[in-house]
This record gives structure tokens, sequence and C-alpha cells, in this order.
């Protein structure tokens, strides 16, 4: 539509409206003028069959508790910092996500495996390698008596 047809109408119908830029007419014939070889038809086509594939469910991960158990009356060999240790241990190049080991450990709300992974990166227990994933330390120290004795 002409610019100049939209100005005359405005004023005869005296409606105040701000022009803010001219757009060509045909602006939709302009959005596909190249032909892209994705695969798609040129033209419309009859569809005269059609695949179905029906997809399983993915499986549901058990949700992870609301309150955290209280490990500090149990065994030492039992208690949650060393499952952690040897759940990374066990795959030392794995990136384990702290999701994945609270679903793993079973026990633990996501706020409290947030909570106890920080220091143990930060004693250099184990190792920070993203933003909630955690690895196992990949350099061993050598305990002082150990060194001595050498």
């Amino acid at each position: 539509m002409p610019s100049e047809l939209v100005d005359s109408v405005l004023r005869e119908t005296r409606t105040v409206q701000q022009r803010l830029r001219d757009l060509p007419s045909r602006v939709g014939v302009y959005r596909y003028n190249e032909r892209l070889d994705d695969g798609r038809p040129d033209a419309s086509r009859t569809v005269t069959d059609l695949d179905i594939t029906v997809l399983e469910p993915p499986v549901e991960e058990s949700p992870l508790p609301t309150a955290s158990r209280d490990d500090r009356h149990t065994k030492p060999a039992e208690r949650r910092r060393e499952r952690v240790l040897a759940l990374l241990i066990e795959q030392p190049d794995r990136h384990w996500h702290t999701r994945e080991i609270a679903r793993h450990l079973g026990d633990i709300t996501l706020g409290t495996m947030h909570r106890q992974l920080a220091p143990r990166s930060q004693a250099g227990l184990i190792r920070k390698s993203g933003p909630a994933t955690y690895t196992a330390t990949t350099t061993r120290s050598t305990p002082l008596r150990e060194r001595r004795e050498r």
C-alpha cells in the first residue's frame, strides 16, 4: 500500500498516527527468495503414506529424598564421605554431576550434597571440574612418613 494513500486517509479521518518506517508491501515474498536444498519439495504434495514410530518413555529416575539421613553415628567406613570418595575413585575419569552422586547414594538431598561437596573440593579431596560437577583428584599426595623414610 503506498504511503501517500495511508497519509491521505489519516488526514481525512483526522486520526493521528506516526509512521515509524516504510515497509515494502511484499515482505513475505522476499522471505523465501532462495531455494534451500534441505530435502523439502519445491511445491506442495499430497500425503500418500505416513510412518509412525512409537518411542518408549524415558525411565523415570527415583526422586531424591526430602530429608538427608544423619550419618554421624554410623561406622566411619560407611559414612557418606567415604562412599562419595569411593564412588569418584572407582571411575576417576568420569565427571559426576551433584544430582548423580546424590541419586547414587540415595539417602541425601541435593542441597545437602552441594554443601558437603564444596568444602571437600576446597580441601583437595575431590576436584570440581565444572558447575556442580566433580571428579576424583588426579594427583595423589605422599604422606609425610613415607617422605621421611626415603
